[in-house]
């Protein structure tokens, strides 16, 4: 093996080493999910070296060079600010969802008109219409970080796979029964899952379009579904109040996980797949391992529904949104909530940390989106223009933009026009 070049991640931290073998080039990633601003590099260099033959000591200040370029990236000050940059109507029946690509140079929108639209998001243009779908198309989602494929999941009860630079559609994969609204791809691109209201996930090859899989045992609707990072494990989310581990390979249930009494609204798996954290309407939060499938902690405080859940880039950190118009962050590890948002004045359907993990977005049927502060617990920004619901947002990878969808039928693109871009950043 031959290293070629060194490549840093910023959001999670890591590098990620490009090696040749034989006459191949492979890459490598390091995770550094651990690091922070009172690591020792040197220490840290050690240790690498320790594990990773390809960082021989003629590497040693190069990679300390790059261990404190991310740790000054995680000690630096978040300072985005966001303006109102673009507003796009981007279908005349009402939007169910909009996902960013990785870079943010590029959206897709799903509707109730039965198409899916991709924009350039700097110049607010449509590149293609998606269409085929024959209902509503609910759930939509890139192939990220490559961003070259999209999937689509309709009430039509099928699911597509279209181009994202041609909007050719390559396969429709069918077999569900009821309407599908959730899907996914795994983190290689190779495979693409898809959850059901007719209670089962599916799982699909991108390449052929043939079914893989069927996974069957849940009672009622599935809500979510998201693969583990290494890619041989799925996660699903279900009205029968459980959420469900499963064998890619063989479709088998690995195991379930038990303990909510109401509906779940989203289960989420942490990057480094150690971790599950679950919302409910029964008003609490649940984190599980992911091994024993045991429950770690279960997280109260708020007095309605929790409608969504996620962790931040390095799994330290969860957020819990709720149908109390408040949000929540707790530390993984004590438990402890750091932060409790109060300021909507409806309730909250969707949060997300921005890149960083400084921040957090969160989206309001009060026609509004907010960015908050971890550390101070302040909002920090009141994003408005929106004339009805907001039901989503999303930071692109630099956080210096952020998108959010509205049952107005538009989306809004909000961006720091005083920021840089992270040049070589993966």
């Amino acid at each position: 093996m031959r290293l070629v070049r060194f490549l840093l991640r910023y959001y999670p931290p890591g590098i990620i080493l490009e090696y040749e073998q034989g006459s191949q080039t492979r890459t490598r990633t390091i995770d550094l999910l651990d690091l922070t601003e009172r690591s020792n590099i040197y220490e840290l260099v050690a240790q690498l070296q320790a594990n990773e033959p390809l960082i021989t000591p003629s590497k040693t200040d190069q990679v300390a060079k790059l261990l404190l370029k991310l740790q000054s990236k995680l000690s630096s000050p978040d300072k985005h600010h966001y303006n109102h940059y673009k507003t796009i109507r981007t279908h005349v029946l009402p939007v169910t969802n909009v996902s960013f690509n990785k870079s943010g140079s590029k959206f897709v929108s799903g509707s109730y008109d039965r198409t899916c639209k991709i924009w350039d998001t700097h110049q607010g243009q449509e590149l293609h219409v998606l269409d085929g779908h024959k209902n509503v198309v609910y759930a939509v989602a890139f192939n990220n970080p490559f961003a070259d494929k999209i999937v689509t999941g309709s009430f039509d009860r099928t699911a597509k796979l279209w181009s994202t630079e041609t909007g050719k559609c390559y396969h429709t994969f069918k077999g569900h029964t009821a309407e599908i609204v959730c899907v996914t791809f795994n983190s290689s691109s190779t495979l693409v899952a898809t959850g059901s209201m007719d209670t089962m996930g599916k799982i699909w090859d991108v390449e052929t379009g043939v079914e893989m899989a069927s996974l069957q045992g849940h009672s009622a609707e599935i809500i979510s579904i998201q693969f583990n990072s290494l890619g041989d494990k799925v996660v699903t989310g279900s009205f029968d109040n459980t959420v469900a581990i499963w064998d890619v390979e063989t479709g088998h249930k690995i195991s379930s996980l038990i303990g909510h009494r109401g509906e779940i609204s989203n289960a989420v798996i942490s990057y480094d797949d150690t971790l599950i954290g679950t919302g409910s309407m029964d008003k609490s939060c649940k984190v599980w391992d992911c091994r024993s499938g045991q429950c770690v902690e279960t997280l109260y405080g708020h007095t309605d529904e929790v409608l969504d859940i996620s962790f931040d880039h390095r799994g330290k950190q969860l957020l819990s949104v709720s149908a109390d118009a408040t949000a929540r962050v707790f530390d993984v590890g004590s438990y402890k909530c750091l932060a409790t948002f109060v300021g909507h004045e409806r309730e909250i359907s969707k949060g997300t940390f921005n890149p960083s993990g400084k921040r957090v977005a969160t989206a309001s049927s009060d026609k509004t989106v907010r960015i908050w502060d971890i550390n101070s617990g302040k909002c920090l920004q009141t994003l408005e223009g929106h004339t009805d619901e907001v039901f989503s947002c999303q930071f692109n990878y630099s956080g210096d933009m952020l998108i959010s969808g509205s049952k107005d039928n538009t989306c809004r693109l909000w961006k720091d026009t005083n920021s840089g871009k992270l040049a070589g950043a993966l």
